[in-house]
């Protein structure tokens, strides 16, 4: 996975272990798997519309999956991370999320463990003060980076057409001539543009603006990053505010405001078919 060049099985070891601590939020309720949870062959999200914080607070948009990510160009929904590192800073900060009051204070709280000054002494060899922010973060993408999750529509692309059904080949066939393709494209069918929701119908939540509240900018109004969709039938309810329940619904819905276009049930399910195939075969933490 890009930027895993120079990972260490330590560095992943840790990286993997901090994911699941809860220690490193305000009041020790929240790790970074409550929100994006690998636990019991889970895919990478949390079902819900919108997460709670440690504190109990709602956010605003809806967490993605966790595998696959670091194939994206960006991270989060407004791509305001340019990557796993990035991202990762981010959570633990956040007063809605794990809402640790500073950088010191999660270097802090790591420092008394001396179980953790040992793993990030093996994880940074060389440094005198391994223990930091930074690396926290940086380890914590060193794992997410192992989460790659390969699918049956990989084996297709590599030549074996029986990997995919006809009913899934005739999915593939709608989602392409339909124009899906435009913006859902590239390893992970999606994940590398940012683009405007509601091209040509508005999106009924105006509220949340999108790129918009970071740059302020007028073109940026409702600039979201497009979602990849490996995984997609798995990672229920869809959009940045989780507002709609099924993946027919979302397709439907997708089609009109970008497209113009019309599905109807049974389109929509040729298409949902398809996205089936883009389901793991393996789970990476099993």
């Amino acid at each position: 996975m890009p930027g895993g060049e120079n990972d260490t099985a330590e560095l992943a070891a840790l990286g993997r272990r901090l994911y699941f601590e809860r220690g490193l939020s305000a009041n020790g309720a929240q790790s970074c798997n409550d929100c994006h949870r690998l636990d019991g062959g889970r895919a990478g999200d949390d079902g819900r519309p919108v997460s709670p914080g440690a504190r109990g607070a709602l956010g605003r948009r809806n967490s993605p999956t966790v595998l696959n990510a670091g194939f994206q160009d960006s991270q989060f929904w407004d791509g305001r991370a340019a990557d796993l590192t990035e991202q990762a800073k981010g959570p633990m900060l956040n007063p809605l999320e794990m809402a640790m009051p500073s950088a010191k204070s999660v270097e802090a709280r790591l420092n008394r463990s001396a179980g953790y000054r040992a793993a990030f002494a093996e994880a940074f060899p060389g440094q005198p003060r391994p223990v930091t922010y930074d690396n926290a973060a940086r380890a914590i993408a060193a794992f997410e980076r192992t989460l790659i999750s390969p699918a049956p529509f990989d084996r297709y692309l590599k030549g074996e057409p029986g990997a995919l059904s006809a009913g899934q080949r005739k999915g593939l066939s709608r989602f392409m001539n339909t124009g899906c393709i435009q913006c859902h494209n590239g390893v992970l069918v999606g994940g590398g543009l940012l683009e405007r929701l509601g091209i040509h119908h508005p999106y009924r939540n105006r509220a949340d603006q999108g790129l918009y509240e970071l740059t302020r900018r007028n073109e940026d109004r409702y600039i979201f990053k497009v979602p990849m969709l490996r995984n997609v039938t798995r990672t229920p309810p869809y959009f940045h505010d989780g507002r709609v329940a099924t993946l027919s619904q979302a397709i439907a819905l997708m089609a009109r405001l970008q497209l113009d276009t019309e599905l109807d049930q049974s389109q929509a399910a040729e298409i949902a078919g398809f996205l089936k195939a883009l389901e793991s075969e393996t789970h990476p933490e099993r």
